[in-house]
């Protein structure tokens, strides 16, 4: 695993600060972030960015959306929901091998009612930022 894609719905929040993180924490790694109703060159929500600056990452952004260019540019996918996941699934067959959301890629599910997404902060409080960016260094520091 050399290059790894984060994938949530708007990549201005969880996609995004998981990139951040693993870019901090491993930079001989190649990390990008997208999303799947992304526009072109978005800015990180202002509280995404407060939350990582809290930990003492800098971080700049501009959204993008996922594309076939990025599926193939990349050794591994983490989407940030089930729903991500299954999406990603059907639109790219060929490419499920490297498709998994970040929770079950680095603890593996045997139950079936196990939650393996990461709940969106978009329009909530700092303290949700700051929880959902702890939730996500949480797993990406179980990646091996």
């Amino acid at each position: 695993m050399n290059r790894v894609l984060f994938v949530c719905t708007g990549n201005t929040c969880r996609s995004p600060m998981a990139e951040a993180i693993l870019k901090h924490k491993r930079p001989d790694l190649e990390v990008q972030s997208a999303g799947v109703f992304a526009g072109h060159g978005q800015a990180a929500n202002p509280k995404a960015i407060e939350a990582l600056q809290e930990k003492g990452i800098d971080f700049n952004h501009a959204s993008q959306p996922l594309t076939k260019d990025l599926i193939d540019w990349t050794d591994l996918v983490l989407t940030m929901t089930e729903d991500h996941k299954v999406m990603l699934m059907s639109d790219y067959p060929s490419d499920r091998d490297k498709i998994f959301t970040l929770i079950e890629y680095v603890q593996p599910v045997h139950e079936e009612n196990t939650n393996i997404s990461i709940s969106d902060p978009i329009g909530l409080s700092i303290d949700t930022y700051i929880e959902t960016l702890n939730e996500i260094e949480k797993h990406i520091d179980r990646m091996e």
